[in-house]
């Protein structure tokens, strides 16, 4: 990891620091998705079997996963494997249930209700990608928002196995957490039969879940098509920055760079350090500890686009991860909890020397669904709203048009509306003269 000093830098370097590398969305990927996306609209699952085979290796039989698939996935796990599956799907599922929106109503004018009311999309596509390693965490975080939001139609696509068969702790996760239609489709294809629906897989509203480039380029295209279906949030390569001061262990910063270096070769891991001290310390015990994981290719050329930033004081290092608005960011500095208040953009937070990122990756009931890219300075992380879509709701007596009607009138008549004026003064004559035959 190249080194920086964050008061060497001017403004314009500084920003160039913090800029991710280039994501993959050159000519050539935009045009491969598009053609994806135009082949199964066009040939539905027909193309979905021939994209398995020539994309993914595999010949399937059948694109949804069956019955005593469901059955064989379910007993391949050891007691331990589910027990765990339990455990962390009970705190993301008591997290979750406390996100449920109360219903807002307001009398904003004596006899002016105003209401903000929530319903569940009604159907919703759930991605779970495999690439280097299954995912059935991610299963859990989509599917447990979706299930207590009441969306009434969930389906859930994920790559096949070599062997055709979907992973099967993704499908005791889907399964547990009330998915019933898995199919096995992975890749830019599997967001086309979400978004437009095939013979097999049906068409969603709303498509959610992580990917590669390909699966994001997708869903970003999938969403500009009225046609298509909307997306949960625009996202790029998983990334983490440690703001770590003079307390912090080096021991557990450099587990936890580690940790999300680990997740691709275009992953970004972040040190912010208030001394060269612990920078030090830090960049020498990433040296020791990756030598002994089994992903360090991955690593290394994870951290070729990687840094530390040296900073004066911890009102410095906020500076800098405010701007970088990383998807995890973690305080291993004296006092955590008391700097929470200073952190403006970030996708989730972890506080403390005992609290590593991993466990928000699965069990502590936090969502792992997150901005990245520097997309968390405007979007939030996911939870059981982005399953929902709120309306407004209004209801006027006579008294309450009365009292606010002029008001819209007049501002009707200042826009230059003469019918919305209209509408308004049609009813207040009425009114005014008694010709009111109205209930």
């Amino acid at each position: 990891m190249k080194q920086y000093t964050w008061n060497e830098l001017d403004a314009a370097q500084r920003e160039a620091l913090l800029r991710r590398p280039a994501l993959a969305e050159d000519d050539r990927l935009q045009a491969g998705v598009a053609s994806i996306l135009e082949r199964v609209r066009r040939d539905r699952d027909r193309a979905l079997f021939e994209l398995t085979k020539e994309l993914d290796g595999v010949e399937l039989d059948s694109l949804q996963v069956s019955e005593d698939e469901f059955a064989n996935a379910a007993t391949s796990l050891s007691g331990s494997q589910r027990d765990a599956l339990s455990a962390a799907a009970a705190n993301i599922r008591k997290f979750h249930e406390a996100q449920i929106p109360a219903p807002v109503v307001v009398e904003t004018t004596a006899g002016v209700v105003c209401e903000r009311v929530t319903r569940a999309i009604g159907s919703v596509g759930l991605y779970v990608p495999a690439g280097s390693a299954p995912l059935p965490s991610t299963a859990l975080m989509l599917a447990i928002p979706a299930a207590i939001a009441c969306c009434p139609t969930r389906i859930l696509c994920t790559p096949p196995q070599a062997d055709g068969r979907a992973d099967p702790a993704v499908l005791v996760a889907a399964r547990s957490s009330g998915v019933q239609q898995v199919f096995k489709v992975g890749g830019a294809q599997a967001i086309a039969a979400m978004a437009y629906g095939t013979e097999s897989v049906p068409k969603v509203q709303k498509l959610f879940g992580p990917g590669n480039a390909w699966v994001t380029a997708a869903k970003a295209q999938a969403a500009q098509d009225p046609l298509g279906a909307a997306r949960d949030m625009p996202a790029g390569p998983s990334e983490v920055l440690v703001i770590a001061d003079e307390s912090a262990d080096p021991d557990f910063v450099a587990a936890d760079l580690l940790s999300q270096a680990e997740h691709g070769t275009d992953s970004q891991v972040v040190l912010v350090a208030t001394s060269s001290a612990i920078c030090s310390a830090v960049l020498a015990e990433l040296e020791t500890q990756q030598r002994t994981l089994s992903r360090r290719d991955i690593i290394a050329k994870s951290l070729e686009s990687s840094f530390a930033i040296l900073v004066d004081d911890l009102d410095q290092a906020f500076v800098a991860a405010n701007a970088y608005a990383p998807e995890h960011l973690i305080l291993q500095i004296e006092n955590a909890r008391a700097r929470v208040d200073d952190v403006q953009a970030a996708g989730s937070v972890f506080v403390g020397a005992w609290t590593p990122e991993s466990v928000g990756d699965y069990c502590s009931g936090t969502n792992h669904v997150l901005p990245t890219y520097g997309f968390a300075r405007a979007y939030s992380s996911l939870g059981v709203t982005d399953f929902l879509r709120s309306m407004t709701v209004q209801e006027l007596t006579r008294s309450g048009l009365q009292a606010i009607g002029p008001v819209a009138a007049t501002l009707a008549e200042l826009e230059g509306l003469d019918a919305h004026s209209a509408s308004v003064t049609r009813r207040l004559d009425k009114l005014r003269s008694g010709e009111d035959t109205l209930s």
